[in-house]
């Protein structure tokens, strides 16, 4: 079994909406009778439960009926990370962002199983990745291997269009899912992909590096590369094109954010190293 680094931090995560799973877990439900958040009376023909048994509501029932509380359990959810691994995931500035990728896989695989929640993974590039591909489950340890072998993946894919199908794999019940990618996607395939996942809660995370849209010179030749096709193209940096990358990278960001909220979404921006309390901070902000 695999043992679990002692440097991995853990994530703390909420579920907006009640959780409509089977198994005992951490997050609020409308679920159960015995748990021990009240949720409403109900009649004893109903809920027959006579050690829950409400006299007070009894004897204020218009028909005389016998009144019993109920409460709710909570439940466990799954929690799955669906993941761009086409090749412009390969890029690398001040940290390549597959290993970045790899680090957040470790600490959620890891902090889903403390929370007693089940972790999946959906990897995709041109289709979802078989040899990556990982079921919901609640085994230890699971985050730290995935993540191992994600960090020795090679990225070769043109696409992320695989993207569109992860919702297949992603059950029946409603999952806290983590959409990573650095979403260089045409913005109708990035609306296309939110609405396909739309019966989930869905948490985009934007994996940029600092020098993606930039470079350290403030002139001279520079040789770019497109990661997803390998185009090479050699380019006489210079202020002015300078500042013209800066402003392409703020129009991007604000027409992300536009759609995102067009679906009532609260995107998560990683630029540069994971950072678990980040993560911690977005859903508790």
């Amino acid at each position: 079994m695999t043992q679990q680094a002692p440097t991995t931090r853990e994530v703390h995560y909420r579920f907006a909406t009640p959780a409509m799973g089977h198994f005992p877990g951490h997050h609020r439900s409308t679920r159960g009778e015995s748990g021990f958040e009240f949720r409403g009376h109900a009649s004893l023909l109903d809920a027959p439960d006579p050690r829950r048994l409400d006299l007070h509501a009894s004897l204020r029932d218009p028909f005389g009926n016998w009144v019993v509380r109920v409460y709710s359990q909570r439940k466990s959810i799954p929690v799955v990370v669906v993941a761009d691994l086409s090749a412009s995931m390969g890029f690398a500035g001040t940290r390549r962002k597959l290993d970045v990728l790899a680090d957040f896989v470790d600490s959620l695989g890891w902090s889903a199983w403390r929370t007693g929640d089940s972790f999946g993974f959906v990897g995709c590039d041109g289709a979802v990745r078989e040899d990556v591909l990982l079921p919901p489950t609640r085994m230890r340890g699971v985050g730290a291997t995935l993540a191992q072998a994600l960090r020795g993946l090679d990225l070769e894919g043109e696409s992320a269009r695989g993207l569109l199908s992860a919702s297949r794999y992603l059950g029946r019940q409603r999952a806290l899912v983590f959409l990573l990618s650095d979403f260089h996607l045409p913005l109708p395939e990035v609306e296309a992909l939110i609405a396909s996942m739309a019966h989930h809660e869905l948490v985009p995370v934007v994996l940029w590096d600092p020098i993606e849209f930039s470079l350290t010179a403030q002139r001279g030749l520079a040789n770019v590369v497109d990661p997803e096709s390998g185009r090479r193209r050699l380019v006489w940096w210079r202020p002015a094109l300078r500042d013209r990358w800066l402003a392409a990278q703020a129009q991007r960001r604000e027409a992300l954010l536009h759609v995102f909220r067009a679906s009532r979404l609260k995107p998560l921006f990683i630029e540069g190293d994971f950072d678990a309390d980040a993560v911690t901070r977005h859903f508790h902000s």
